[in-house]
């Protein structure tokens, strides 16, 4: 009801300019029209499918299934289709011999019987293919859009549709790990979790990495780039097939195995999954699937994305429905993912995508005729399925819009999502250490840039994620340090002052990120350590070279590099908001944001954090704001040595509170703030 939907904006009314409220009344039937079409849909799923849960299972009708004769049952969407026929080692590639037959819909059926030995007519890994005869008379050969496994020959430009169906698939052992207070997520690509120079293997990750993110104090895996894309250097946005786990890192069964021994551990796995766009391939994607320039899609112009330079999916379609929702429910079954980090959300939730488009922050902009409504209803579907039969499933919109309410519950009018990326924040940290002096630097632009978030709206903070590490920018680590990384990082000699002064603003940029920016904290894979080179995948520009294409957790391993100590500092920032949990807790208070002494104070779930930006000064019994009185301890300094630091505090030393009111805190009291380092007191 509309009534419903008020109170859920109260907060973000409150703060509202009376102009804008009422241009926003003016358009929130929109939003109301929106719930009403959810409902709308579900009533539909009821009616003609018996609910969503048989409809989000069609990856069991659709495709191939065998059947307990070990029959083969095929069967495709295909509307504009004049004729199918299905070929492949099977038959010999005899293109005519198997024919589908017609369906209501659009949907073509056949059925295979096994073989005289009672075995499946189509061999486990062999190829298949489905030929599509056209109105106007073309003949075109396609993989099946619920094809589970795609392989590539090595001098092939064309994926090839494979039939996996193993005499001994693989059994998962581990229950799913229960959703955590506080999200730590360590961002990771499969193909570059090595030090060598080559695509990296599923078993690798399992075997190499996943002991390291668990070391590291991570609880939750962001795998990207699984989903099959046909070109490496995509890094897995420009999806081809969507059932399909890409086969460049292994198979299906090893990538069961990874997510299986990550739950071992405690550590749930989300998939980066891509219903934005789709690549616009045609052989070996959705792209013209029956011959049409619609099928999964809407026609051009609106079907394609002028920036992408891919085909747009027509969320009104029963069948496209049918096809996305059973997608992110196979990802949930088959492989036992934990959720999702959807990618391109805002290109979903404007006609304009987001292009040449500037957001202010004006309800105006998220309430109007550039709402495209469909896909605004398809992610409240989404989400509302998935935590209705995923209770613990967890879902991170990519948005860079500000919509409101997007991570507000369905029944509140919002879009479902648990979380967002606050992207503005990465952007911030690179803006300032490309264009400002130390000195220069803008406290309380900061810190509103690390506390600008919709009050009841959890947001996923980070210093930098996969896109500042591709070529053409340059990760925290490199705008800090560059090339000094490669001659100066070793901890047998002194520091320059480069390097000191890169490794210490490392450190505080990120614990600063973590206490204060939101409610989850992400990192991309290397970016613990501070990863000294760039991400560039193999490609004709390079050369086809994989040296940028891959993490040198080599580095690490190494005692006498300073590398080890960031990543020391990383896992000892994890480990201990994970005892405390202010990622968990309420919003920070800032009691200080000093611009001359370049001084950060806030206090989080009993936690007081202090920093120190100045450049050249220490500050002697500095007075900090405190709520909680007692005694207080240091529970951890990014000064100690263990860390790259000069260690100039005495950790033994106790410090009690004062009845002295400051900064709008009840209690205070005098700390020694040395240069440089960042300070975080738990009360005992």
């Amino acid at each position: 009801s509309v009534c419903d939907l008020t109170d859920a904006l109260l907060e973000e009314w409150s703060k509202i300019p009376m102009n804008t409220l009422l241009n926003l009344v003016d358009s929130l039937p929109r939003r109301v029209e929106a719930v009403i079409l959810l409902q709308k849909e579900l009533f539909q799923l009821e009616e003609a499918e018996g609910g969503f849960d048989q409809f989000t299972r069609s990856y069991k009708t659709f495709g191939v299934q065998r059947l307990p004769d070990n029959s083969l049952f095929f069967k495709e969407w295909a509307p504009a289709a004049e004729a199918l026929f299905l070929t492949g080692d099977f038959n010999g590639w005899d293109k005519f011999s198997h024919r589908f037959t017609p369906k209501e819909y659009g949907k073509w059926e056949l059925v295979l019987p096994p073989k005289d030995d009672k075995s499946p007519a189509v061999d486990h890994n062999t190829k298949l293919k489905v030929v599509v005869h056209t109105k106007d008379g073309q003949r075109l050969y396609r993989i099946s859009p619920w094809a589970k496994y795609v392989t590539r020959e090595e001098k092939s430009v064309i994926y090839d549709w494979v039939h996996w169906d193993p005499p001994h698939p693989y059994n998962h052992v581990h229950p799913r790990p229960q959703k955590p207070r506080s999200l730590r997520i360590y961002e990771a690509h499969v193909g570059i979790a090595s030090p060598e120079g080559k695509i990296a293997s599923y078993t690798n990750f399992t075997t190499n990495v996943l002991p390291r993110i668990k070391d590291l104090g991570y609880n939750c895996i962001q795998l990207m780039a699984i989903m099959e894309h046909a070109y490496y250097a995509s890094f897995g946005y420009q999806i081809t097939s969507f059932f399909a786990a890409s086969s460049r890192y292994g198979t299906p069964e090893e990538l069961k195995e990874l997510i299986d021994v990550a739950h071992s551990m405690g550590i749930m796995v989300l998939l980066d999954v891509v219903h934005s766009h789709a690549s616009k391939n045609t052989e070996d994607g959705l792209n013209s699937f029956d011959g049409s320039d619609s099928c999964f899609f809407h026609s051009p112009p609106r079907g394609e994305h002028s920036l992408w330079d891919s085909r747009l999916f027509n969320y009104s379609s029963w069948e496209v429905l049918r096809f996305l929702l059973s997608n992110l429910r196979w990802w949930m079954e088959e492989y036992r993912f934990d959720g999702f980090r959807f990618d391109g959300v805002t290109s979903m939730l404007y006609h304009h995508h987001g292009i040449g488009t500037g957001f202010s922050g004006d309800y105006s902009e998220y309430f109007g005729l550039q709402v495209d409504e469909e896909s605004l209803v398809y992610l409240m579907l989404a989400n509302h399925i998935l935590h209705t039969l995923y209770p613990d499933c967890i879902t991170v919109a990519e948005d860079v819009s500000g919509m409101p309410a997007l991570c507000r519950g369905v029944e509140e009018g919002g879009l479902g999502f648990d979380y967002r990326l606050a992207m503005a924040i990465p952007d911030k940290w690179i803006q300032i250490l490309k264009e400002f002096k130390d000195e220069d630097w803008n406290i309380g632009n900061i810190v509103h840039t690390l506390t600008n978030r919709r009050y009841g709206e959890k947001c996923i903070a980070y210093a930098e994620s996969h896109d500042q590490a591709l070529v053409g920018d340059k990760t925290l680590a490199f705008w800090l340090m560059d090339k000094e990384m490669y001659t100066n990082m070793s901890s047998l000699v002194p520091m320059t002052s480069i390097i000191d002064r890169g490794i210490q603003l490392h450190k505080m940029i990120r614990l600063l990120t973590h206490g204060l920016g939101g409610e989850g904290y992400l990192n991309f894979i290397g970016n613990e350590f501070g990863h000294p080179e760039w991400l560039d995948f193999p490609r004709e520009g390079n050369n086809q070279s994989y040296h940028y294409a891959r993490r040198q957790f080599n580095l690490v391993d190494m005692d006498h590099l300073r590398y080890c100590q960031l990543y020391a500092f990383d896992r000892d920032m994890n480990r201990t908001e994970d005892k405390y949990g202010w990622l968990a807790a309420p919003p920070a208070f800032v009691s200080a944001k000093h611009e001359e002494d370049k001084v950060i104070v806030f206090d989080r779930a009993n936690v007081v954090f202090i920093f120190n930006f100045h450049p050249s000064k220490s500050f002697q019994d500095y007075r900090i704001a405190v709520e909680v009185p007692g005694k207080y301890k240091i529970k951890l300094d990014s000064d100690e040595v263990l860390y790259g630091g000069h260690g100039r505090l005495d950790h033994n030393t106790e410090f009690f509170t004062e009845r002295q009111p400051f900064n709008g805190r009840p209690m205070s009291r005098t700390f020694l703030i040395t240069h440089a380092i960042s300070l975080l007191h738990s009360a005992c």
